[in-house]
């Protein structure tokens, strides 16, 4: 093994570039080498600008030919077989799982990351096979991190992950300093959902209850932010986004590089998902820029939200409860959502701030590497 030398895979350098950039810096910073082991996409280059290196790996995140998954095991063993790495640090199902099959028979410590299940734990076969895949892949992790208390459960519960092996970070954490509250402008009262755009993220649910509230408060702005497969199977429905456009009851913005302006011109930010999250970093950038939440009561998505202390919790795929919800943030006097942002922010600070997140992390690194 290389000693100082850890390796971190992901299914694509997007999702490392935008949720483990700052882990990377920290990394370097106790003079750690950092290789990404990912596919490589548009976003490398600006990984390697970190001062990262790369190595590419051929993966489909979404196959499930076993000739091809067995083929991509063999992949990852290669990987750290040339990479040698004190320590992996694995996130997303295929890493965690053919990552920590490769590591184990080269003696390499391993940390799994679970963040987020989304529609996989949902009954049926499809559950069954993920549960003796995640048993046989975790029963060996050195150590394995949940993103909130509902999945650690799960997991400890159903015997796929060791209880004295598993872990709770407060999601990803964020950056209170990037993330801090603005002026926000003039403009209509405004309410904002920042999420890729999937049925189970509670899209259709965010529509349904703006054509509720837009008949009281015709001058209410509710905008969508985020990208939309149309050819991905579990999207919301382009037609029903579309017509909603079209009448005027939402503005689908698209994906945007930088959320905070849009979050500084919002009024309070919403997700009323009901797919198994890890804790979205949407609630969390806009809870720590001093905004009110309305969340599904569902799992991780309730993990940022002090039910009428900084936002609401509504019941997931009630879109009257959401309305309602929605309504009563908006019929809030000024001073009254004010002390609802200021408490948002003050709980961003104490529990999920990613300082807390990147000492757990360095803290386990140096303790199964002995460094």
């Amino acid at each position: 093994m290389r000693p100082k030398h850890l390796v971190i895979s992901y299914n694509t350098c997007w999702y490392v570039y935008n949720f483990r950039l700052p882990l990377i810096r920290a990394l370097m910073a106790r003079e750690w080498a950092v290789t990404v082991l990912a596919p490589r996409d548009a976003y490398t280059p600006r990984v390697l600008e970190s001062g990262a290196a790369h190595r590419h790996i051929e993966l489909d995140p979404r196959g499930m030919n076993p000739l091809r998954e067995w083929a991509t095991i063999r992949r990852f063993s290669a990987a750290y077989r040339e990479l040698k790495p004190a320590v992996a640090l694995q996130y997303t199902i295929k890493p965690n799982i053919y990552g920590s099959v490769a590591a184990r028979s080269l003696g390499i410590p391993v940390i799994n990351n679970v963040t987020g299940l989304g529609t996989m734990f949902s009954g049926g076969p499809r559950e069954l096979a993920a549960r003796i895949l995640y048993r046989w892949a975790f029963s060996r992790a050195q150590l394995v991190f949940f993103q909130n208390r509902d999945d650690h459960a799960l997991f400890v519960r159903n015997r796929m992950v060791r209880p004295d092996r598993a872990g709770i970070l407060p999601g990803s954490g964020v950056d209170t300093d990037r993330f801090a509250p603005r002026a926000r402008g003039v403009g209509p009262f405004t309410f904002l959902l920042a999420a890729r755009l999937l049925k189970a993220k509670g899209v259709e649910d965010f529509i349904a209850a703006a054509r509720m509230l837009r008949t009281r408060y015709p001058g209410a702005r509710f905008v969508l932010l985020g990208a939309h497969d149309p050819g991905d199977p579990e999207s919301a429905s382009a037609e029903i986004i579309g017509r909603a456009a079209a009448d005027g009851v939402v503005e689908p913005l698209g994906p945007v590089d930088d959320v905070r302006p849009f979050i500084a011109a919002s009024d309070c930010v919403v997700l009323p998902s009901w797919y198994r999250e890890g804790v979205p970093r949407s609630l969390l950038e806009a809870a720590s820029m001093g905004k009110p939440l309305v969340a599904a009561d569902s799992v991780g998505t309730r993990e940022p939200v002090k039910d009428g202390v900084n936002g609401f919790l509504c019941r997931p795929r009630d879109p009257s409860d959401l309305a309602d919800r929605m309504e009563a943030v908006l019929r809030m006097d000024g001073p009254a959502r004010e002390r609802m942002g200021e408490a948002s922010r003050a709980y961003m600070r104490e529990r999920f701030d990613e300082r807390i997140v990147l000492d757990l992390y360095l803290a386990a690194v140096e303790r199964l590497s002995g460094t």
